[in-house]
C-alpha cells in the first residue's frame, strides 16, 4: 500500500516526536521537514533518510505543492498564524498542533468526523484540551454540564519554549474547546508548570456542575470516553473515577507518554503528537477512498 506523503513545520521536541510515531504509520510517510534555522531535530531527520531544510515552509510548498497532502505545525501560534494562508493556497490539509485556532478544534475522540476531515485546517487545542474535553463532553452528555473548571498540571521539564510562550493562548484555546467541543455552558481553564523532582506525569483535575446528578449514568459515560482516547493513547487513564457532591462531579486523569523520542513524564506533548497522528491517518484513509 502506497502511503500518503506528510510534511512537519518545526522540528523541536514535539516535532521529533511526531517523526517517531509517524515512522510506525501504515497510512503516513514523512517526506520532508523543515525549521528556520538549522537544528537537531533536522538532523535527526536527515539521518532517517527524509529531506530536511532550514528553508522554512517555502522550501516544503515549493518542493513538494504536488506530493504533500498533509502538514504537521509543530510551531507556536504566531507562527502559524502566518503558515496557514500558505498551506491552504498549496492546497496542504494543515493539522495545527499549536493554539493558533485557525481552523476547526478537533478532539478525535469527541468530535473526528468526514466533515471535519473535509476542512483545509484542524486545530488540536491544547494538551490540556485533548485530556479533558472527552470528560467534559461524556459529562455533560449524561449529565448537562452547567460549568466546567480544569486544573492541568504538567512537569516544567515537559513544558518547553513553545508551550510558555503560548500561556494565554492555551487558557483561552482550552477553555473555549470546553464549551464548544464538550459541550459546558461555561468553561475556566488554569495550568500549573511543576517542578517537582522526580517529574510528575501531566495530571488533570476536571471539575464539573451538572444539572442531571445521576453519578451511574456519569460514571457510564466517562468511562466509556476514557476507552476511547486510550485507543491512540495507551497512557491515558483516571486517577480519580468520577465521584459527585452534590451536584458537583470531580475527576482526575492522568496520562503518560509512550516514551518515543519524549520521556514519559511528557505525556502533556505526547498527548497531542499521539492525537495529530490519529487525525493524519483518518485524513490519509480519506484520501485514500477518494482515489479509487
Amino acid at each position: 500500500m502506497e502511503k500518503i506523503k506528510v510534511g512537519i513545520i518545526g522540528p523541536g521536541n514535539i516535532g521529533q516526536d511526531l517523526m517517531v510515531k509517524l515512522g510506525r504509520s501504515r497510512y503516513l510517510e514523512v517526506a520532508c521537514v523543515v525549521n528556520i534555522k538549522e537544528s537537531e531535530g533536522l538532523d535527526n531527520a536527515r539521518e532517517l533518510g527524509i529531506d530536511a531544510s532550514a528553508e522554512g515552509i517555502d522550501y516544503l510548498v515549493k518542493n513538494y505543492k504536488d506530493d504533500i497532502k498533509i502538514v504537521f505545525d509543530c510551531t507556536s501560534a504566531a507562527a502559524h498564524l502566518s503558515n496557514a494562508p500558505k498551506l491552504k493556497e498549496a492546497g496542504m490539509f494543515a493539522v495545527d498542533l499549536t493554539p493558533a485556532a485557525v481552523g476547526p478544534y478537533c478532539v478525535p475522540a469527541v468530535n473526528l468526523n468526514e466533515d471535519l476531515l473535509k476542512s483545509d485546517n484542524v486545530n488540536l487545542v491544547t494538551c490540556a484540551g485533548q485530556a479533558c474535553t472527552p470528560i467534559v463532553s461524556a459529562i455533560n452528555k449524561a449529565a448537562d454540564v452547567a460549568y466546567a473548571e480544569v486544573v492541568s498540571s504538567i512537569s516544567s521539564k515537559s513544558a518547553g519554549p513553545g508551550t510558555r510562550a503560548n500561556i494565554d493562548e492555551f487558557t483561552v484555546t482550552t477553555r473555549t474547546a470546553l464549551e464548544q467541543v464538550g459541550g459546558a455552558d461555561k468553561a475556566k481553564v488554569i495550568i500549573v508548570l511543576n517542578p517537582a523532582e522526580p517529574p510528575i506525569l501531566m495530571r488533570n483535575t476536571i471539575y464539573t456542575k451538572v444539572k442531571n446528578p445521576d453519578i451511574e449514568k456519569i460514571r457510564e459515560a466517562a468511562f466509556e470516553a476514557l476507552k476511547t482516547v486510550q485507543q491512540y493513547v495507551p497512557g491515558y487513564r483516571f486517577l480519580l473515577e468520577p465521584i459527585i457532591q452534590d451536584d458537583i462531579v470531580t475527576t482526575m486523569v492522568e496520562v503518560e507518554g509512550l516514551g518515543d523520542y519524549l520521556p514519559k513524564y511528557s505525556g502533556n506533548l505526547d498527548i497531542i503528537t499521539s492525537a495529530a497522528v490519529n487525525i493524519g491517518e483518518k485524513k490519509a484513509q480519506q484520501l485514500m477512498e477518494g482515489v479509487k
